[in-house]
């Protein structure tokens, strides 16, 4: 038998990622693996299913898919987080058989390594475990 979380009390993992969530700048974003791997642990599922369950109170919208798509369901909430901190964005070509043009984030420029600086010429987060 497993010790069950309290029901008042986060899951440690999810904690985990809450934390590192809050510590993404205004402007900067993290795919869901950079978090996994700042964490050392896990991987971008267990991240994404932290964030979904748990990240409403966090900047949930800074923590990101690796294509630099925006949230499904999210996007106009996110699009207004990004534009009001400035976050990089680059204009996309309408899907096909669409006349949307949502932007994606501009990864390159926005994707944070997890030190305070900017991230490598790669863009990868740097393991903080």
């Amino acid at each position: 038998m497993t010790a069950e979380t309290p029901p008042d009390r986060l899951p440690e993992y999810a904690e985990r990622v809450l934390e590192v969530a809050e510590l993404i700048p205004p402007g900067r974003v993290m795919t869901y693996g950079d978090v996994a791997e700042w964490l050392g642990d896990g991987g971008p599922r267990q991240v994404g299913r932290a964030m979904a369950l748990y990240g409403g109170a966090a900047p949930w919208w800074r923590v990101v898919r690796a294509d630099g798509r925006l949230l499904p369901g999210h996007e106009q909430r996110a699009l207004g987080h990004y534009r009001e901190e400035a976050t990089p964005l680059r204009e996309t070509a309408p899907a096909r058989g669409t006349a949307d043009r949502a932007p994606r984030l501009d990864m390159r420029r926005a994707r944070w390594d997890g030190t305070g600086g900017d991230a490598d010429d790669t863009g990868r987060a740097m393991a903080h475990n």
